[in-house]
């Protein structure tokens, strides 16, 4: 999974949170009624607050809250609901990785399917899951032979945990890392014993490799069903000989040595597959890369595979709402290159948190919450959890010509058991880290379909309940909340209202649904102060309110929320560090931001000169948020008088800092903004809402 190692060591412990999801499936409650016909409503008040804030209406309510947000009361028989879909095939995938499985169950780690202890494969297999996936290292321990942990995933684990599922009946999908330890877009390192080793040696060393752990899987009647040829190879892997791009003072082999030694392992499978003449039955060769929302990477990645002629079967994608940007690009990236190479896709990796507690002391990689504040697209909770496989698992079946074959969970069995952390200590060590005085722990303990103390949850039932078979109901989802934007707009200016609203459902999930607003008399924008507009939410019967903030100052910066590309900005220096991202929940506001990462050296500058400014005294500020480790300064220069600059560091993802450079006086009508940053390699941020603003 895309940089898990560097997020798990940034994070604050999650808040607390009580959880509630049982239930069954039954009839829903009839819809509320209608609000009112839209109208204005005018009112004196003239403080502006210092920033926005989504402030729900509840269902059928015409009255905007603010504080305290109201917790809508679902009846009990709706609290836990997945709809099937239809036309779901038998032989759809319904995997799950459980690659730390054997940690956990040598450390003491027990599964309960409603207070039975129960075999963790058997729970799985009873609860609708076909498919088993399983990450392999070469030698996942450090130079004395410490292991390093995050599932100890060598050979013998390996065929051990898939003998034991196929002998339940699981498809089994193989996922070679051609490392010693986790592999993805952040860090793909050649194993120990490869470090020495000239090209050809290379490949002969994977076709070796990858022969022998083939063999062996065959030799236990464990042979996998679909063989993944590396993980999340947005890069490449087994830097840097097989790295795709050569960073700033550092080598890389291209796309030509990465596709050798792709075609190696892939050979080595092929030529030990007695089924291989069988286009049927033969096992499936996947390609897998992260950001599953990224268009752009995907087809330059596998337009390079193509022109090579990489032979391979499927296209695998990460993709996690809450990293990944919103579903809608997702879907339109798996539709695109299914279309375009071909072939077959599935969803190596997705997750959804059902709480956010932490249940080990250890930082969550993700935590949200149970209410809409929440980053994702689903409130994180059971019923949360379940709808957003549900729906992952619909956008993989409706992949046009069936070429979607399914989806696998990451990790739904890592619960938190002291000894099964994402490292050991030696672990923390070999990732650059001080030696911790505590074995690392869990980031992902709230993403498990089971609970803290491994009891089956409600929500593992999505994996049957999605199947027609089931004999499930279909429930259209009832609105529960509609929430309010609130948008501020200078004196004199129509306010560019929302063209969308968010609506909570009862399934938990979040959606953005086209709204119309009533009229607004143009008297009110010359008043400083706020006025609401009530407007109607398409395809319910529900209202919904907007409030907007008349005499807020007006920001000179073009696109500072990035929301239109990189337009306006000028990049210099490592552009390639620099994209602009769709992911709501890494932006400040809105769907985007500017988001910064390379794995090696970089520097650049993001600058743009705002002309035609009215004399007088300005205030620059934006907000940022990342990883640290880097240098950040942002600056005002040439508007006049010396350069103005303010330097400061990120701390961590969801830390949220607003820089600011107060007292520009600009004299000649003009002004450059920018921030300047310089890091060692391996460091990210998200920079949103940048503004230059006009004092009063």
């Amino acid at each position: 999974m895309r940089s898990f190692l560097s997020r798990c060591t940034s994070l604050l412990l999650a808040l607390a949170f009580a959880l509630t999801a049982t239930g069954c499936q039954t009839e829903p409650s009839p819809e509320p009624t209608v609000l009112p016909v839209p109208t204005e409503v005018a009112s004196p008040t003239a403080t502006i607050p210092p920033a926005p804030t989504l402030t729900p209406t509840p269902a059928n309510t015409a009255t905007p809250t603010s504080t305290p947000r109201p917790t809508p009361t679902i009846p009990a028989r709706l609290q836990f609901h997945v709809n099937p879909i239809d036309g779901l095939g038998p032989d759809f995938i319904l995997g799950a990785d459980v690659s730390m499985l054997g940690q956990i169950e040598e450390n003491g780690g027990k599964f309960y399917d409603y207070g039975v202890e129960r075999d963790c494969l058997e729970i799985l297999r009873d609860y609708g899951v076909n498919w088993i996936r399983l990450r392999i290292w070469n030698d996942p321990t450090d130079e004395n032979g410490e292991p390093l942990g995050g599932g100890n995933n060598d050979l013998d684990r390996t065929v051990e945990i898939a003998a034991r599922a196929k002998a339940l009946g699981f498809k089994f999908l193989l996922n070679f890392h051609y490392s010693d330890w986790w592999a993805d877009p952040g860090k793909q390192y050649m194993p120990k014993a490869w470090v020495d080793l000239d090209m050809e040696e290379l490949e002969q060393a994977v076709y070796g490799y990858t022969a022998e752990v083939i063999q062996a899987l065959a030799g236990a009647d464990a042979m996998p069903d679909m063989v993944q040829i590396g993980n999340e190879v947005n890069t490449g892997m087994m830097w840097p000989a097989g790295r795709t791009y050569a960073p700033p003072g550092e080598e890389a082999g291209g796309y030509d040595s990465f596709a050798a030694l792709l075609s190696q392992g892939i050979r080595a499978v092929r030529d030990h597959d007695p089924r291989d003449g069988d286009p049927e039955g033969r096992i499936k060769i996947a390609i897998h890369l992260a950001d599953g929302g990224d268009n752009e990477l995907y087809r330059a990645v596998f337009d390079e595979l193509t022109a090579r002629d990489v032979d391979y079967d499927v296209i695998g994608l990460s993709y996690y709402s809450f990293w990944h940007g919103p579903m809608d690009g997702f879907i339109a990236n798996m539709n695109d290159v299914a279309e375009r190479y071909q072939k077959d896709v599935a969803v190596m990796e997705t997750a959804y948190p059902y709480t956010p507690l932490d249940g080990d002391g250890h930082a969550n990689l993700f935590s949200g919450s149970g209410d809409a504040d929440t980053d994702g697209p689903y409130l994180v909770t059971v019923q949360g959890q379940a709808t957003a496989m549900r729906d992952m698992i619909l956008a993989v079946a409706e992949v046009p010509d069936d070429r979607g074959l399914g989806i696998f969970y990451w990790e739904p069995a890592w619960i938190p058991v002291e000894g099964a952390g994402w490292a050991t200590r030696a672990g923390a060590v070999y990732d650059g880290l001080p030696r911790p005085t505590v074995e690392p722990g869990n980031a992902w303990d709230n993403m498990a379909m089971f609970d803290f103390d491994g009891n089956v949850l409600p929500s593992l039932n999505v994996f049957k309940l999605v199947r027609p078979e089931a004999g499930g109901e279909t429930f259209d989802p009832l609105v529960r909340v509609v929430y309010s934007p609130v948008v501020y707009t200078p004196l004199g200016e129509a306010p560019e209202l929302p063209k969308t609203v968010q609506v909570l459902y009862s399934d938990d999930a979040i959606r953005n649904v086209p709204v119309s607003w009533g009229q607004y008399g143009p008297a009110l924008l010359d008043v400083k102060g706020n006025f609401t507009l009530r407007g109607m939410v398409a395809r319910t019967n529900q209202g919904a309110t907007v409030t907007v903030y008349t005499g807020s100052p007006k920001n000179h910066v073009e696109n500072g929320s990035f929301e239109s590309d990189l337009s306006a900005w000028l990049v210099e220096g490592s552009t390639s560090a620099v994209k602009i991202g769709r992911e709501p929940a890494n932006a400040h506001s809105g769907d985007f931001a500017l988001n910064y990462w390379l794995a090696s050296e970089f520097e650049f500058t993001l600058s743009q000169t705002v002309t035609g400014l009215e004399n007088g005294t300005y205030t620059l500020s934006a907000w940022i948020q990342g990883g640290g480790g880097d240098a950040l300064q942002l600056y005002a220069s040439d508007y006049g008088g010396d350069a103005l600059v303010v330097d400061f560091e990120n701390s961590g993802w969801q830390n949220w800092h607003n820089p600011t450079i107060e007292n520009i006086v600009v004299t000649n009508g003009q002004c450059t903004i920018g921030l300047k940053v310089v890091s060692e390699g391996d460091t990210w941020a998200w920079l949103d809402e940048v503004a230059l603003v006009l004092n009063e």
